[in-house]
């Protein structure tokens, strides 16, 4: 996925959920933060981070797209882009769990509520949810930052899906290029570490890719192993 064109920043403060302060061109700018996670790791003041100009009614003009942690590392910001990156990949075949898949819609009903995808082939029918991923520690990705009831709906809507004969996959996308390993942030959320094994022992599938990330592009790369 290619980013539009990014205009360097410096993270100032946090507004709200979903609004930071921003310092562009030498003035304090509002941006839109597209993630409600808490992002410790990423929103600290002084670190730089880009933005991208978007049109049409909107209280903000621009969106955060990526931060730089030190040592240089890119992270992306923006929660929406993993559905993006997995549709890309899954359209290129660059996914082998899922190659045996030949149709995709995306926010579809399931229980209560709704999942990212399903897919459906020759095997019969598969249920995703695809969720980002921000904090790395020691070298591994953890999910979530702060607990997530809408999470841990999720992973039990998948687990009955599956009990119904339907695959079901958790996919988790590290949004930078750092992490050899990704398991479930406990100290969090333990009841979503708890829900989450229980669906693995139930044939839910969870899997994991890093990404690359640079002020051009962002891409899938290699699946990273999930310890749970």
């Amino acid at each position: 996925m290619r980013w539009p064109p990014l205009t360097p920043a410096v993270f100032l403060r946090r507004l709200n959920r979903f609004a930071v302060e921003v310092c562009l061109r030498r003035r304090r700018v509002q941006a839109h933060l597209p993630n409600s996670g808490r992002l410790h790791e990423l929103l600290i003041p002084g670190y730089p981070l880009w933005v991208a100009r978007r049109e049409g009614r909107r209280r903000t003009r621009y969106d955060v797209q990526v931060v730089e942690l030190p040592g240089g590392i890119l992270v992306s910001a923006d929660a929406r882009v993993p559905n993006v990156l997995f549709r890309e990949a899954w359209e290129k075949g660059e996914l082998p769990p899922f190659r045996p898949y030949t149709a995709l819609e995306a926010e579809v009903p399931l229980g209560k509520g709704r999942v990212d995808f399903r897919l459906a082939g020759p095997e019969g029918m598969a249920y995703v949810e695809v969720k980002s991923v921000t904090l790395v520690e020691d070298g591994i990705g953890l999910f979530p930052d702060a607990p997530t009831e809408r999470g841990r709906r999720h992973v039990a809507a998948l687990m009955a899906a599956r009990a119904n004969g339907a695959q079901a996959f958790v996919l988790f996308v590290v949004q930078r290029p750092d992490a050899r390993a990704f398991r479930p942030h406990d100290p969090a959320d333990p009841d979503f570490g708890r829900i989450l094994r229980a669906a693995v022992a139930q044939g839910v599938q969870v899997l994991a890719y890093r990404c690359e990330v640079s002020l051009e592009e962002i891409r899938l790369t290699d699946p990273i192993p999930v310890m749970l």
